[in-house]
């Protein structure tokens, strides 16, 4: 114990009651926890010695009280392996999407497609009529031809 009341402890320094300067003390500690010690003398308890200076958490020396789980023994199974073989025989077998599946072949025509129910084909666009066409012929229709000059 130092005159400034404090103790030291495997490189750690905590404070402890002023009454005890000069005097031996008893530490009580748990060897895997250096932050919580207590102080004894001549038998009575004195309280808690607060921690200042932690530089090491456990005793040197301490051993984990629970000893570390076994390997368990290899039993010559590369499962991963078996996993991404099975994959990859998987992908092998699967076609994907199939577009082809969108159009069905017509009877007798040479190879052309048919378009699929509900779906909107190119050709609709083509031969539709432009929509600024459509646009302005409907302003004609109401007497607002953009073509002639207003007076």
């Amino acid at each position: 114990m130092t005159k400034t009341a404090t103790v030291s402890l495997h490189g750690n320094s905590y404070q402890v009651e002023a009454a005890l300067v000069g005097r031996k003390v008893e530490l009580v500690f748990s060897p895997f926890d250096l932050e919580h010690i207590h102080v004894r003398y001549d038998g009575r308890c004195y309280g808690p010695a607060l921690p200042q200076v932690i530089t090491r958490h456990a005793h040197p020396k301490a051993k984990p009280e629970t000893p570390e789980p076994e390997t368990a023994p290899s039993t010559g199974i590369a499962y991963l392996n078996l996993v991404t073989q099975a994959h990859h025989a998987g992908l092998a077998d699967d076609p994907g999407i199939g577009f082809n599946a969108l159009y069905s072949r017509l009877a007798g025509d040479g190879g052309g497609r048919e378009q699929v129910p509900g779906h909107t084909s190119i050709e609709d666009f083509i031969d539709a009529p432009d929509h600024d066409d459509a646009h302005t012929e409907h302003r004609r229709h109401h007497g607002n031809d953009p073509t002639q000059e207003q007076q």
